[in-house]
């Protein structure tokens, strides 16, 4: 049976090499870099995100991230109450603004 089998021996555990620390390098050092070109970037956009959501006021000219332009006439906790058109009004959710507009955006289109 062991004709196509060499037989294993146990030995002793390896020796650790200069290379062994190296190892922890290389994942701290992929850590950083996902930090800094994914975790941050993200959160400082969801931050600029939560401000502008924040800072809605009646009036402001806003576009939805379905691309719709409007201009808020009524805020309240969860929602926005847009103005598309003359008397056409839609209620979205806060968090479905993507941007605001200069004033008078929408009267140049």
């Amino acid at each position: 049976m062991s004709l196509l089998i060499s037989p294993a021996f146990a030995e002793g555990a390896p020796a650790v090499g200069p290379g062994a620390g190296f190892d922890w390098i290389l994942i701290v050092g992929m850590v950083v870099i996902f930090y800094f070109f994914l975790i941050r970037p993200q959160s400082k956009r969801a931050k600029e995100h939560r401000e502008l959501v924040s800072a809605l006021a009646k009036g402001d000219e806003v576009v939805t991230t379905g691309g719709i332009l409007g201009k808020v006439n009524k805020v309240t906790d969860d929602y926005v109450v847009i103005e598309i058109a003359t008397n056409m009004e839609i209620k979205v959710q806060k968090h479905a603004i993507s941007a605001t507009l200069p004033k008078g955006t929408i009267k140049s289109i």
